[in-house]
């Protein structure tokens, strides 16, 4: 008595199923559709799209865009966390808290060079500054300029992150001294009441 063979399954048509390489994939076509459309015109089914993926499978693992961003993008922080400890706490005390959430972000080894390598691919792609000016306005400008309130929110809070890149620039990237070496108390206690300004001017 002979046993007929089994055919090997087949494989239905469509998206293919999640796999052990399936998130970095996502991750690769993340990277890939935010610099070519950037941070605002990306949508989660585009990024699937682009991974061979269903749109599920990109919710299953990353949960929504800011998530999918932070990963692709390999941001040294989570953008809403940062928003979150800054506007936790009294208006007046807002410029010490910005100062500081923004230069803690810097002070340990491991956090400045997370943050001069994301400095250095905005200064040398359009299409990653374009992704990353976008994605940090939406997860960290817009929120502390709700907090801020009119008039000129916007133009406030964009004036203050120009002048901690200044200074981010000066005293870890330059170097340049007094201002590298200065213990961070008392450079928080000198920059605050110029970022209140920003605030309250």
């Amino acid at each position: 008595m002979t046993t007929a063979r089994r055919s090997p399954p087949r494989r239905s048509p469509g998206r293919r199923p999640g796999g052990p390489d399936t998130r970095g994939e996502i991750v690769k076509a993340a990277r890939e559709t935010f610099a070519e459309k950037g941070f605002a015109a990306t949508s989660l089914r585009a990024v699937a799209r682009q991974a061979g993926v269903d749109a599920a499978l990109v919710h299953h693992y990353f949960g929504g865009k800011d998530e999918l961003f932070i990963e692709a993008m390999a941001l040294p922080m989570d953008p809403r966390q940062v928003a979150a400890r800054i506007v936790d706490g009294p208006r007046p005390e807002l410029g010490r808290r910005i100062v500081t959430v923004f230069l803690g972000l810097w002070e340990s080894d491991d956090g400045q060079q997370r943050m001069k390598a994301m400095l250095r691919s905005v200064v040398t792609s359009d299409e990653v500054a374009r992704t990353m000016r976008e994605g940090i306005t939406r997860m960290i400008l817009e929120p502390v300029a709700q907090f801020v309130g009119p008039p000129d929110a916007k133009l406030r809070v964009s004036l203050i992150a120009s002048h901690l890149i200044g200074v981010a620039l000066t005293r870890y990237v330059a170097g340049l001294e007094p201002v590298a070496s200065t213990e961070l108390g008392p450079l928080i206690d000198h920059l605050a009441p110029a970022i209140q300004q920003y605030i309250d001017g």
